[in-house]
């Protein structure tokens, strides 16, 4: 895996899935796995685990590159053990949640983190790598050397987000030596558990712990928010580093400048002639009709 150049976080959860599988069959030598223990493992963990689709999905893919490269024994169509694909929405903030977000930071350094995730995209680990050098303020870009599928990029720099990591840095008693964030370890970047509990306090304390996956709550609002203020889809997937159009093409679904100006055939149906009814947005919930 590390010939190959794959991810170091790739490298970790592979290795993870098949030490699992492993201690799962524990009297076996990893020479008498067959396809049926694969199998019989999945079922294991979607039957009594109840595993999500990500989960069932990463250890298709760690096992499928195990028995090619590794044993170089491939086991047929390993496709036919991968899920099938769940559509769900991402979970996003309003600008009005994501300004209280912020708000709600309790030190320059969380507002910092807080502000950089909505405002440039970024994803955990690609925030947790970034280096001094990467704040590119002339040019008004970042660079993103640890993207995903370790492609390198661009993506936008806010200018009040650059104005608080000013402030951060200048606040900091122990300024960053090598990249933005840095924990105890001078030029060691921060945790990422540090980095997730920076932002589930401000959650808290914004009363928005309901909210799933908080972190990639933000990059789906900077991408959704994009599209509402009339960013083009293929520009938003270059600014995301997205490969294909159809990853970035799920934000359409929550768009809602558009879908807020549409109006239902019933009500047209209803409306004077000549005349068309717009309903507002804001119309009370239902419940409080009575």
């Amino acid at each position: 895996m590390v010939l190959e150049n794959l991810a170091t976080r790739s490298i970790k959860t592979y290795a993870r899935e098949v030490r699992l599988f492993a201690e799962y069959f524990g009297g076996l030598h990893p020479d008498e796995w067959t396809e049926k223990h694969v199998h019989d493992y999945l079922f294991y963990l979607k039957k009594v685990c109840g595993v999500s689709y990500s989960k069932h999905k990463i250890f298709a893919c760690a096992m499928s590159y195990y028995f090619e490269k590794v044993k170089q024994q491939p086991i047929g169509k390993m496709t036919k053990f991968y899920p099938k694909k769940e559509f769900k929405l991402p979970s996003f903030l309003s600008q009005e949640e994501v300004k209280k977000l912020i708000e709600s930071a309790q030190s320059l350094k969380q507002r910092a983190i807080i502000e950089l995730f909505y405002s440039s995209g970024l994803r955990l680990d690609e925030l947790r790598m970034l280096k001094i050098s990467d704040i590119e303020s002339k040019e008004n870009r970042i660079r993103v050397s640890s993207g995903k599928g370790k492609k390198e990029r661009f993506t936008v720099l806010s200018q009040q987000c650059l104005f608080t990591l000013r402030q951060y840095i200048k606040a900091e008693q122990i300024r960053p030596k090598v990249y933005l964030f840095e924990g105890s370890e001078a030029g060691k970047p921060l945790h990422e558990r540090s980095i997730q509990h920076a932002v589930n306090m401000a959650y808290k304390k914004g009363g928005m712990m309901d909210k799933t996956r908080k972190i990639h709550a933000l990059r789906h609002s900077f991408a959704t928010h994009l599209l509402d203020n009339g960013v083009d889809i293929f520009t938003i997937k270059e600014l995301l580093g997205h490969s294909k159009i159809e990853t970035t093409m799920i934000y359409l679904h929550l768009q809602s400048t558009k879908r807020n100006e549409l109006v239902s055939p019933l009500d047209a149906l209803y409306a004077p002639k000549n005349e068309l009814l717009i309903v507002p947005i804001n119309t009370p919930p239902l419940a409080a009709w009575g």
